[in-house]
């Protein structure tokens, strides 16, 4: 519930650590002010062309120019974010990062283990109860469904299913968008190979989707290379099973050289939902409560709609008449989108188990940068 505001409240560093309660007006100025003398917020995994990260961080820069964003491997997976705090617990420098985006499996995993510390933003009840730990620990910020970015220059045959992928005309040209070890993008593309197969998410999806990727393997379709933009354009990934909104980005990105097809597969529409937290031994916990406040306010979520994310409050921008009709009609056609599919909670966390520890066993690919 929001807190009385019927008398002003000396709020401490302290309080504002531990507090649970959705954050007020009053709330927030106090955040601002001990973040600014923060003076810095470390990030981690937030490649900038992912989700519009890059206008976004730049947004929160441009508000609080008091505020130096250190920004630490970009290219991390959620299982590397995770480690990062484990590794940095009593170190108060710039490697410790104070802020996660991680994968929906990764959040429930990491408050078990004691690695969060919960707040709750100002837009708190906008945000879909079953996207967020009602504590305050975790909390959905946006949404994709998995893709093929397609190089059109090598790959004449645009393929529209997994099951096109199999194809002999695909040799050498299929890659993931992370290592399955320990990127959720690419723990998620396992799931959605396994839910083509008419698997249900969970566990047996991913038994699924990783003997899909045995095949894909074996029949030398599979490319151990994690597929970024770069990597299409030079053709060492023609084929790469990734984000819609990472693909949507990275085509806008090469500036149609070579040109690029992005496609929801006809045989699984997975849609995904990644959470943020703060670490619970982020050096500048004010910094990282002011970062959520941005992220979650109508300028974040903008910020990541323009970058072809769906943003978690989506529904509610719209039904206020916040989000601008130029950037709706930017948005990917409908087709494709309509019949996603959003695992719960417990099928994306058998999943991300199950091919965690089966990709090595049964797949035997050694997926390397």
């Amino acid at each position: 519930m929001f807190r009385t505001m019927g008398k002003v409240l000396a709020v401490t560093v302290a309080t504002l650590m531990a507090s649970s309660a959705i954050t007020t007006a009053q709330d927030l100025a106090a955040i601002e002010a001990a973040a600014k003398k923060e003076g810095m917020l470390t990030t981690i995994a937030l490649p900038h062309s992912w989700c519009g990260y890059g206008d976004v961080i730049a947004g929160f820069k441009a508000k609080y120019p008091e505020i130096k964003v250190n920004e630490l491997n970009p290219d991390a997976g959620s299982a590397d974010e995770l480690e990062a705090v484990r590794a940095n617990k009593d170190n108060k420098g710039p490697q410790a990062p104070d802020v996660l985006d991680v994968g929906l499996s990764f959040g429930p995993a990491a408050q078990k283990e004691g690695l969060l510390q919960p707040h709750k933003v100002a837009t708190w009840e906008t945000i879909p109860a079953d996207a967020k730990d009602p504590d305050g620990h975790w909390y959905g910020d946006y949404y994709g469904v998995m893709s093929f970015m397609v190089n059109k220059d090598l790959v004449p045959n645009v393929p529209k299913s997994f099951a096109d992928l199999l194809k002999p005309e695909y040799a050498g040209q299929v890659a993931l968008a992370g290592d399955p070890r320990a990127s959720n993008q690419a723990i998620l593309g396992v799931l959605a190979a396994g839910m083509a197969q008419g698997a249900e998410p969970g566990e047996a999806a991913a038994k699924a989707g990783l003997e899909f990727f045995k095949k894909l393997n074996d029949a030398g379709n599979f490319v151990p290379v994690i597929g970024k933009a770069g990597t299409l354009a030079q053709g060492t990934t023609p084929i790469i099973i990734a984000w819609d909104y990472n693909a949507l980005s990275w085509r806008d990105s090469l500036n149609g050289n070579p040109p690029v097809e992005v496609v929801v597969p006809s045989d699984a529409s997975l849609a995904g939902v990644y959470v943020q937290a703060i670490s619970a031994y982020a050096p500048q916990p004010n910094a990282a409560k002011l970062w959520m406040e941005y992220l979650y306010s109508d300028e974040g979520q903008l910020g990541w709609l323009k970058g072809y994310c769906h943003p978690i409050r989506f529904n509610d921008l719209v039904a206020n008449g916040k989000v601008p009709q130029d950037m709706l009609d930017k948005l990917p056609p409908a087709e494709g989108y309509a019949k996603a599919v959003f695992p719960s909670l417990d099928a994306v966390n058998a999943n991300s188990a199950a091919v965690k520890e089966g990709w090595d066993k049964v797949v035997g690919a050694d997926v390397v940068k």
